[in-house]
């Protein structure tokens, strides 16, 4: 997957609708999320994410983009969110997807650590 379809990707994953995440997350994924229960995986992490509002503007940086094996990328950045009804919310953020077929990728993993965490 060429790196600008990475980002289209990855971005879709704050504003798409539950049947996008459905089919986005991997039934093995595991995610880390700055609110309680913290980690979640497989279904409870697809059910806790269709049942988050939908961010309408996302904004990424420091963006970067690793390959470590055939079928694996990793990305890493910075994003900065928000939507009407919610104030700006910011966080550094980390997603790994594998391909499970030929131009069909699932994430496999997926963090997110405000700054206040990191002590900004």
């Amino acid at each position: 997957m060429e790196d600008s379809r990475v980002w289209a990707f990855e971005e879709s994953l704050w504003t798409a609708d539950a049947d996008h995440y459905r089919e986005a997350i991997d039934a093995e994924c595991l995610m880390v999320v700055p609110t309680a229960p913290y980690v979640l995986g497989g279904a409870e992490a697809i059910d806790a994410v269709i049942h988050t509002p939908r961010w309408t503007k996302v904004e990424m940086s420091d963006r970067r983009v690793t390959r470590p094996q055939e079928g694996l990328i990793v990305v890493a950045y910075h994003v900065t969110a928000s939507r009407a009804d919610a104030g700006e919310y910011t966080a550094w953020c980390t997603s790994t997807y594998r391909r499970v077929e030929h131009e069909v990728w699932t994430v496999v993993q997926h963090q997110q650590t405000p700054p206040i965490a990191l002590g900004e």
